[in-house]
């Protein structure tokens, strides 16, 4: 059994809950984002969900060999949320979960409250603590890796959704021999969450990319280019959206929508990919809707991802591929200060199983 005790943690602390609580959680629990994350909070959440909370459910956890704390300001004593690790698994492991009021967000309360929960298991003998998070929960994944956090992949099909489905998460772990240092991405966010120069605007991929995404990949003079050739399934498509932000965060690569600046409107995709970060090196691909080509869209796309890599990450090499005949795309890269590097030679898969060469083209740090 762990001991039942606060454990002071700068700016907060984390307690058992008492009564007077119930009133924030009630209001903390109505929150959308709690709602959509954590099936098992009920839809409407009442005071008395909220009193059963306090009185039942959390000393429960408490009497099955698991924590459960609220974590409070700790000058005011105001309730901020709740964490708790659930009981040890059968490799004597601990679980962490928690929520957040929306009020509460913004000021590292949760990495805060993470961090300080995962040191004091270990100091109670736990070896390894654990958390999850939706692949779209890209707030609790960012909490995770400021606690310390290292990500470990993703578990399809383990979180349990509101409508009865299964979705992917992200497992995270952390042991007590870890250093516990913030966990930082090799691909840092855009700053305020896009890249413009007035004319084309570059935003990670969302599920509203979902239908001009498709309609592009369905072009005949887009599809002869595509890697493999051919159409992807809307279910791919949806997954690649959804999972824009995970695969960014963890800087494995980046999936991005090319918008017109003046209306919004999605023209193309562009991505950094097979991101190398002992090499210093990734790739850049693109495509662009036929009714924006001919106007420098994609020229400008690919400089301005470039001058963003190379001025916020390590990156020292960018490399491209085309095919040989595709002379729009040479024109691309030479405007944006690629040059050709190597042709190699039945590199790519083709239609009906044949192969085809790839002209690499490299644009270097400075």
């Amino acid at each position: 059994m762990f001991p039942r005790a606060a454990i002071p943690a700068g700016p907060i602390v984390l307690r058992e809950h008492v009564k007077t609580d119930a009133d924030a959680i009630t209001r903390g629990c109505a929150d959308p984002e709690i709602v959509k994350y954590i099936p098992t909070v009920p839809v409407p959440y009442t005071l008395d969900d909220a009193l059963a909370y306090v009185t039942e459910l959390a000393p429960s956890d408490w009497s099955r060999g698991g924590a459960s704390f609220a974590i409070a300001d700790a000058a005011t004593d105001e309730w901020l949320g709740n964490i708790g690790v659930k009981p040890l698994d059968v490799r004597g492991a601990g679980e962490i979960g928690y929520l957040l009021a929306p009020w509460a967000r913004g000021r590292s309360v949760a990495s805060t409250a993470a961090r300080a929960l995962a040191e004091w298991a270990f100091a109670q003998g736990v070896h390894r603590v654990e958390l999850v998070a939706n692949v779209e929960n890209i707030a609790s994944q960012r909490v995770a890796m400021a606690a310390g956090f290292r990500r470990e992949g993703v578990q399809r099909g383990a979180d349990p959704l509101r409508d009865g489905g299964h979705g992917d998460v992200v497992g995270f772990g952390r042991l007590a021999s870890d250093s516990g240092f913030p966990q930082r991405s090799f691909l840092p966010d855009f700053p305020g969450g896009s890249l413009s120069d007035g004319v084309v605007r570059l935003a990670p991929l969302t599920s509203a990319d979902v239908d001009p995404y498709q309609e592009m990949m369905s072009d005949p003079e887009v599809l002869v280019y595509s890697v493999p050739p051919e159409i992807p399934d809307r279910e791919d498509t949806l997954e690649r959206c959804r999972y824009t932000g995970t695969w960014w965060l963890a800087g494995e690569r980046a999936e991005i929508s090319v918008r017109d600046a003046g209306t919004g409107e999605f023209a193309g995709h562009i991505q950094l990919m097979n991101v190398t970060p002992p090499l210093g090196q990734a790739m850049v691909g693109y495509s662009l809707l036929r009714r924006f080509r001919g106007r420098g869209f994609m020229t400008r796309a690919v400089n301005l991802l470039a001058d963003w890599a190379f001025a916020n990450t390590p990156m020292n090499r960018l490399v491209a591929g085309t095919a040989p005949e595709n002379t729009p795309s040479h024109r691309v890269l030479e405007r944006a200060g690629f040059t050709r590097e190597a042709l190699l030679k039945s590199l790519l898969p083709g239609p009906g199983a044949t192969r085809l060469d790839d002209l690499q083209w490299v644009r270097l740090r400075g």
